[in-house]
């Protein structure tokens, strides 16, 4: 292979030059860990989120990337190192329900309050100890300080063809813009609460606020929701009314099931607009960044 040839990965061209010097690194400092060695990507790009912050999480991605398409020789994965699920603690015991269930009118149980759960804090164990117990995460509480409901939102999904098809954007344009697309990909309701329209009432809180956060937090502007809805287990009604549009039924194909066989369950797909011009935004294709490793 020409070693001027350019690769692109992770919205980054790269020569294959480029990738030999990366394994160079790898192999200059065998003791370095995979996390360590996207920093150093990281620091060396100058790759950095808008808020400043070292796209470490992109970086590991890239190399898993190049180690896939067998143009790069990582480190072994270190076993002991790798983190539990959203951060949550293998100790961190399930919180336990309140005494009685909370029953009643929207009205009665409002004005509710919103507490973003930060990576490492105890607000965001409690959150994920819900999920671990009862479903799913980024929790609400109510005028007495009980909590209510906890959501997850986080990196869109890479390809999904009713989506894709509702943008009508192109490969390119998905590549450059997919972190304008946020995935809500969990929601629970903790089971002791019983009051109706609350589900639409949180979704409808959620889509207010979470541009502004989004954009506080990671320093992208969002345009557009996404979330997916397990065929014959949920209907989707609170999204619904919640004014979220049905655009189609996933394959049942996960991206990790190589021989395009259905091996997970259909879900339906809905989305949430953020943004009046929303497929204008999403179409524009931007040139992707290019630095070389030294």
């Amino acid at each position: 292979m020409n070693f001027n040839e350019v690769i692109r990965v992770q919205g980054r061209v790269l020569s294959l030059s480029e990738v030999s010097q990366i394994q160079q690194l790898v192999e200059q400092h065998p003791q370095w860990s995979r996390h360590r060695l996207a920093k150093e990507l990281c620091l060396r790009w100058d790759w950095r989120t808008a808020l400043g912050q070292l796209k470490t999480f992109a970086a590991r991605s890239l190399l898993l990337k190049l180690e896939q398409r067998q143009l790069l020789r990582l480190p072994c994965l270190r076993v002991e190192k790798q983190r539990t699920p959203w951060g949550l603690r293998a100790d961190c015991p399930p919180p336990l329900p309140p005494a009685a269930v909370v029953e009643g009118s929207l009205e009665q149980l409002g004005p509710l309050s919103w507490q973003l759960c930060p990576y490492g804090t105890s607000s965001r164990q409690q959150a994920l100890g819900y999920l671990r117990q009862y479903h799913y995460l980024g929790c609400t509480q109510d005028s007495q300080g009980r909590d209510v409901a906890v959501h997850l939102v986080g990196a869109a999904a890479w390809q999904c063809g009713p989506r894709d098809r509702y943008i009508g954007w192109s490969a390119q344009a998905r590549q450059s813009n997919l972190p304008q697309i946020a995935n809500h990909s969990r929601f629970l309701i903790l089971p002791w609460l019983q009051v109706c329209h609350l589900a639409s009432h949180l979704l409808g809180q959620l889509t207010r606020r979470l541009a502004r956060d989004w954009h506080q937090h990671h320093g992208w502007s969002l345009v557009l929701l996404e979330t997916y809805v397990e065929e014959g287990r949920f209907c989707g009604t609170a999204y619904r009314a919640a004014n979220w549009q049905w655009v189609g039924l996933t394959t049942g194909r996960t991206r990790q099931q190589k021989q395009h066989r259905a091996s997970a369950p259909r879900k339906s797909v809905w989305v949430y607009p953020l943004a009046r011009q929303f497929r204008k935004l999403l179409a524009t294709v931007q040139q992707p960044e290019r630095r070389a490793c030294v």
